[in-house]
């Protein structure tokens, strides 16, 4: 890993760190299947702030509606819809919804089940607030 994405990872996991003593949404996460694919389809309300999981391979990510600001390398880039990018691996992003958002994640896989595809797909991530479906894993308090 550069010093550049060093150096932004540890911005990330501060803001990640941050989040965690803040209520939380329930993600509105969709999980579509085709032949050797997956699709996990996530709507962003304005204003919130995500910080992603650490993806394994190579895979799209699509920003279908709205403006996000998100990180790449070691700045913060504004997406506007249509946009499609292609994630590497190794990457932790952290991304601010500056309109409602719908964000694609699409990745190979022959796997269907969600957990299953996060052992697959995500490096392990013990601290993550949320589990392979994108659901709060903990008794944390939730925005409406």
């Amino acid at each position: 890993m550069s010093d550049i994405q060093t150096s932004m990872r540890a911005k990330v996991l501060t803001l990640e760190n941050m989040l965690r003593s803040m209520p939380q949404m329930e993600l509105d996460t969709k999980h579509y299947f085709a032949q050797g694919m997956y699709c996990r389809a996530l709507e962003l309300k304005k204003g919130w702030t995500i910080v992603g999981k650490v993806h394994k391979a190579e895979h799209f990510f699509i920003l279908a509606k709205g403006k996000l600001a998100v990180t790449v390398g070691d700045e913060v880039t504004v997406l506007e819809a249509p946009r499609v990018l292609v994630s590497g691996p190794g990457v932790k992003r952290a991304g601010h919804a500056l309109e409602d958002c719908l964000c694609l994640n699409i990745h190979r896989t022959d796997k269907v089940e969600l957990d299953e595809i996060e052992e697959e797909l995500i490096e392990p991530d013990p601290e993550s607030m949320y589990d392979s479906g994108n659901r709060l894993k903990y008794n944390i308090e939730v925005i409406e």
